[in-house]
C-alpha cells in the first residue's frame, strides 16, 4: 500500500461488545479500569490530546500528559504563558482525548478547565526529575526562538542558577489545570464500524446519566 493511498488504509476491530452492563458505577471508576488495561499495551497511556480555543473560538490541539485524575477531574501541568495556558485563561471550555489505538479504545472528555492551587502545583513540581525542572525554567513555552542555540543557552543558564545539589523552585507562571468533566465518553471499536459509544453525562442536578451514542 502506498503512503498516499489513504482511502485504502483501513483495519477492522476485533473487540467484543461493550454494553451498559459492563460499565462501572461512575466515570472515574470506569476510567481507572480502562487506564489499567491500556497501561499493559500503550507506551504512554496517560498521553491525552488537549483541545482548547481562544476567546474568538480559534481552536488548537496538542498532546499533554495526565498527572492526576480524581472526582474533580483530569489534571495536567504546563507553562501558564503557553498557547494552551493563554487560551484556557480566556476560554475555559476544553476537550480531552485518550487515543488508545492499540487497545482499540478511546476516551473523550468535554468540560471546563480551572487552574490548580499553588500548593498542588508546588507539590507536583517538586516531584519532577531534576532535568525536567530545569527545562521548565529554560523554556518560555510557545514563544518564538531565533534558533536551537538560544534554548540551549537558556538551559545552561538555568543549570548554573539551580545546581543539581539543591532544590529547583517552581518557576513563576508555571502551574496546572484541572478539566472538570461534563461528559466522559468511552468508545470501543467493533466490527463493520458499528462501534460502542457509552457516555456519562452530568445532569447538572448532582447526578450523572449514561447514554449510548450512534457510532
Amino acid at each position: 500500500m502506498r503512503a498516499d493511498d489513504l482511502s485504502g488504509m483501513r483495519r477492522d476491530y476485533e473487540r467484543g461488545p461493550f454494553q451498559e452492563s459492563d460499565l462501572a458505577p461512575t466515570w472515574l471508576e470506569q476510567f481507572h479500569d480502562w487506564l489499567i488495561e491500556a497501561a499493559e499495551i500503550q507506551r504512554e497511556p496517560n498521553a491525552m490530546v488537549l483541545a482548547s480555543a481562544d476567546a474568538d473560538g480559534r481552536p488548537s490541539a496538542r498532546t499533554v500528559l495526565l498527572k492526576r485524575v480524581d472526582e474533580s477531574g483530569f489534571t495536567f501541568y504546563t507553562n501558564l504563558g503557553s498557547r494552551k495556558g493563554r487560551e484556557l485563561a480566556a476560554n475555559q471550555r476544553a476537550s480531552l482525548v485518550f487515543p488508545w489505538v492499540d487497545s482499540e479504545r478511546q476516551v473523550v472528555v468535554v468540560g471546563t478547565a480551572a487552574t490548580v492551587d499553588e500548593a498542588q502545583a508546588d507539590e507536583y513540581f517538586a516531584s519532577r526529575p531534576y532535568r525536567s525542572s530545569i527545562g521548565a525554567w529554560a523554556s518560555q513555552q510557545s514563544s518564538v526562538l531565533p534558533d536551537r542555540a538560544a534554548l540551549e543557552r537558556a538551559w545552561a543558564e538555568a543549570e548554573r542558577r539551580f545546581p543539581a545539589s539543591g532544590a529547583v523552585p517552581r518557576p513563576p507562571g508555571w502551574g496546572g489545570f484541572c478539566v472538570a468533566p461534563e461528559t466522559v465518553e468511552f468508545w470501543q471499536g467493533r466490527r463493520d464500524r458499528l462501534h460502542d459509544r457509552l457516555r456519562y453525562r452530568d445532569t447538572g442536578a448532582g447526578g450523572w446519566v449514561i447514554e449510548r451514542l450512534a457510532p
